[in-house]
């Protein structure tokens, strides 16, 4: 029996409302767009459709202008991984501004791995 790949979809993208990272929800898309208002509380990402890919794992990486963390030292890119638990998966990627707004402004991309190849990716500019 051929195995059947997943397959991948960016249903939406652009400005959100507040997502509780601990709700079952994912948040509302308010705008398409790939310019980011660098205002404090701005949720952006996009939301991504996986069909047949139940008990696969999605890795994630958030590439973002170079800002300090609490130490000072420049932060990495935000990594993570997300196990997919239907066929018929939707999963929210993104971030949010915070303060200091000045030191998040640039180019924000944010990226999407399935077996270690690129399933999805959006630039976006935090202006």
């Amino acid at each position: 029996m051929p195995k059947i790949n997943p397959q991948f979809e960016i249903k939406s993208y652009g400005l959100y409302s507040a997502w509780n990272r601990n709700s079952k929800e994912l948040p509302k898309i308010i705008k398409h767009t790939l310019e980011i208002p660098a205002e404090i509380g701005m949720e952006f990402g996009f939301i991504l459709s996986v069909k047949k890919g139940k008990g696969g794992t999605l890795d994630f990486r958030i590439d973002h202008p170079p800002f300090p963390d609490e130490s000072g030292e420049i932060m990495p890119p935000f990594e993570g991984s997300y196990f997919v638990n239907s066929n018929d998966f939707l999963f929210f990627i993104g971030d949010t501004v915070w303060e200091p707004v000045e030191d998040k402004k640039g180019l924000w991309v944010v990226t999407v791995f399935y077996k270690g190849k690129t399933v999805a990716t959006k630039k976006f500019q935090i202006i």
